[in-house]
């Protein structure tokens, strides 16, 4: 699939439905990988693949997880910090619909998980770029009770 096909021609839902890692591809073996870390600390995990109801129940508390829910500000102005080559959407023909597109699919997943979560009863934490990184450290830290 060239550039084009990939993120100028198809729609963002199509790009949504059809990205393997929003659906859970490959998280059994991110799970075989947890398993063999040492269980006397503390472990911060964060991918595409953890997916709310995937991962509650694997947790002995609801309070052990959270999900960092960008605003659609905060996403377009990541994107727009990104330079060559991760600017992949300026290697197409149209790049401003390329990103469009991007970020619709983007958003269509930041909602599917933020739904997710509240189904399953888990935490989330929005992320708009006002607070500073420490904030949302902070903030998660307690979330998480430490």
């Amino acid at each position: 699939m060239s550039m084009d096909e990939r993120w100028v021609l198809r729609k963002p839902g199509e790009m949504f439905r059809t990205f393997p890692w929003f659906h859970g591809e490959g998280f059994d073996l991110l799970i075989d990988e947890l398993g063999s870390l040492p269980t006397d600390r503390i472990t911060l995990v964060e991918g595409f693949r953890l997916l709310p109801h995937l991962v509650a129940p694997l947790l002995s508390e609801p309070t052990h997880a959270v999900w960092l829910i960008p605003t659609p500000r905060f996403r377009r102005a990541a994107f727009a910090a990104r330079g060559e080559p991760a600017a992949f959407w300026l290697r197409t023909t149209d790049p401003q619909r390329a990103l469009a597109n991007l970020l619709a699919r983007d958003e269509l997943f930041t909602e599917a998980i933020a739904a997710d979560a509240a189904r399953n009863k888990l935490m989330t934490t929005s992320v708009d770029g006002k607070q500073s990184v420490d904030a949302i450290v902070t903030a998660v830290a307690k979330q998480f009770g430490l």
